[in-house]
């Protein structure tokens, strides 16, 4: 499976980003990232949409999106494998948010919960979460019941 994390904000050398890059680490899926510079709101939403072409899945972070258990993620990512997509889009927004465009364009907008999280604090939530994704669906020990 081919994951990309699209998002507006660039890393720095941070217990965040060494969070985000132990979890990647463990993960078996070929991750990458694509970072942005902050811009107004709809030309960050042509930059992310942009970056997104050829996957076969988009999911966009947002607050006002899908609150999804662990499991609940895990089975939309199975789902979808087992329809044929290998490949999924992550987009992280910038501080003021995600252009309409991007989530009227996102096939899953997915809340990992309503209070704000800095930029790569979101990015090692996320990849806890993938890594967790991966674990439920390979019967992995990592998550437990």
């Amino acid at each position: 499976m081919r994951v990309l994390i699209a998002a507006i904000g660039k890393a720095k050398a941070s217990p965040e980003s060494q969070l985000y890059a132990d979890y990647i680490k463990r993960l078996k899926w070929k991750v990458s990232v694509r970072e942005f510079a902050a811009a107004d709101k709809a030309r960050e939403g042509e930059m992310l949409l942009d970056v997104c072409k050829g996957y076969d899945k988009i999911i966009a972070l947002d607050e006002s999106g899908k609150a999804l258990s662990s499991r609940e993620f895990a089975q939309s990512l199975g789902g979808w494998q087992q329809q044929g997509s290998s490949s999924f889009a992550f987009i992280i927004g910038g501080a003021d948010g995600l252009d309409e465009a991007v989530l009227k364009k996102a096939n899953l907008i997915w809340s990992l919960g309503r209070v704000t999280w800095p930029h790569m604090l979101m990015r090692a939530l996320l990849a806890e979460q993938l890594y967790r994704a991966w674990s439920l669906l390979n019967n992995h020990p990592y998550h437990r019941d």
